[in-house]
Order: structure tokens, then C-alpha cells, then sequence
């Protein structure tokens, strides 16, 4: 059975009147290394600087410019979070947007929602980055009005680090020179969503990464929320049961 697409509203404000920084219009472009107010701990190791990348991939230490993913882990020692390892075309069409906040009311929002999803575990978020691909293209797109929307948050309470994936409309998931189609931007190799910690031990592969299935991942969630994934990752644990709306997909593999 076919669900419709998460609601755009599940996604955090983002835009140039939430004070967004944009990425430059480029191929396979980066935000500037990103100096951050609190360092964020990510795979245990504590983080000051971070880039937001076009491909879809928040970075620690350096950018990513690599537009077909590699499934996790990595053999390179990069840490990155990616909320949808593909190659977009921000010079195509669409925005990406990047800002960290200590805004009072989206750390409130953010603090319960997760305490709503991990009751057990003591948190209250005092910074969050929030980066936004908002009605990106792909690369080589001969149909422009096919676009993905979709986010990475990224939250401490100093000692407890927190990334939230939320998913809008997500319509593509691979590039022309990853060998999808340029009209549907499907086939070939489709995107990577996840966490890779650098190590070649500690990673985490979203269901449906680099399969067609991927498509989909605004209808699946491990909070119970469909397109909204949550993970602690300050010691990294993978916690609740992937599901597809209420109903369950196939088991986590770490």
C-alpha cells in the first residue's frame, strides 16, 4: 500500500526569515567550515566545526563533495550524518539552508520532542544547527519540478547529543551521473541515509539505503512519527523499531 508524503510541517522553520544562511548555487558545493557555539559529540568524539554539504551530508572536519554514496561504513575515516547522500543540484533548482541556534523556542520544541521519544533519557538542548534541503534537483535533471525536501537537526544538551531526520516530499533519489533516469531522477545508485562514525565500526544504515526503496523513507520512522527519524548520538544507540506507519519493516542492522 502507498501512503502520501510526510507533511512539510514536520520539518523545523527554515528559510532567510529564520536569519538561514544559504549554500552557495554550486555542484557538489559546501557551506564554509561552520565555527560552533557548543561543541556537539558525535561517535564520542567532541566536534567545533561542522560543514553543511549540497549532497545531502552534514560533516565533521571536512566536505564531502562525493555526490554517489558508498554504503556505510566507510573506509576513510570521514564522521558524517547524512539525512539523503545524493547528488543534488542546488544550481538546478532548490535552496540549501543552514543556521545554529540557541533560540529559546526551538530548543523548547526540540527538548520535548525528545523527551516525548525518550522519555528514560534526561535532556534539554541549549544549541541546535538546522539544515534544510528545500526543493532540491539532482544532478543533470531534465524535469525540475521533481524535488526532495528534507532536514537534519542537530541538538546538545552539552553532555547528550541528539540528530533528528525530518523528511518533507521526497520524489528522486539518484543523480544522472550516479545512473538515474534524468527525467525521474530513479534507478542507478540511490541515496545513503544514515550515520558513518569514522571508525569502520560504529555506523548505522537507514532501511532502503541505497535501494530503490529509499524513495520512501518520508512513510518510515523508528520514533513512531512517519519521516522523522531520531537517534542519540553523543554515544551512539540505536533505539526503536523501524516502522512503516504503524507497521513494521524490516529489522535495524548496525
Amino acid at each position: 500500500m502507498m501512503f502520501s508524503p510526510a507533511p512539510e510541517s514536520l520539518l523545523y522553520p527554515y528559510g532567510e526569515a529564520q536569519g538561514d544562511q544559504k549554500n552557495p548555487k554550486l555542484d557538489d558545493g559546501a557551506s564554509p567550515q561552520i565555527q560552533i557555539n557548543t561543541p556537539f559529540t558525535f561517535y564520542g568524539t567532541e566536534h567545533k566545526s561542522l560543514f553543511v554539504n549540497n549532497n545531502g551530508v552534514v560533516s565533521f572536519g571536512v566536505p564531502v563533495p562525493q555526490y554517489t554514496p558508498d554504503p556505510f561504513p566507510l573506509a576513510d575515516g570521514r564522521p558524517f550524518v547524512a539525512p539523503f547522500w545524493a547528488d543534488v543540484d542546488n544550481s538546478l533548482g532548490g535552496e540549501v539552508y543552514y543556521r545554529q541556534t540557541q533560540d529559546p523556542e526551538l530548543l523548547s520544541r526540540f527538548t520535548a520532542d525528545i523527551n516525548q521519544y525518550f522519555p528514560e533519557i534526561p535532556f534539554n538542548a541549549i544549541w541546535a544547527l538546522v539544515a534544510t534541503w528545500d526543493q532540491v534537483t539532482y544532478f543533470a535533471s531534465a524535469s525540475k519540478k521533481v524535488v526532495n525536501t528534507f532536514q537534519a537537526v542537530l541538538a546538545t544538551s552539552d553532555k547528550v547529543s541528539f540528530i533528528m531526520l525530518n523528511y518533507g516530499n521526497i520524489q528522486w533519489t539518484t543523480g544522472v551521473a550516479s545512473g538515474g533516469h534524468p527525467r525521474t531522477g530513479l534507478g542507478g545508485t540511490p541515496a545513503q541515509d544514515g550515520f558513518n562514525s569514522g571508525d569502520q565500526t560504529n555506523y548505522y544504515n537507514i532501511p532502503g539505503s541505497r535501494t530503490d526503496s529509499i524513495l520512501n523513507i518520508g512513510q518510515t520512522s523508528n520514533v513512531n512519527v512517519p519521516g522523522r527519524w531520531v537517534f542519540q548520538v553523543d554515544d551512539f544507540k540505536v533505539t526503536g523499531v523501524p516502522t512503516e506507519r504503524s507497521d513494521c519493516c524490516e529489522k535495524l542492522n548496525k
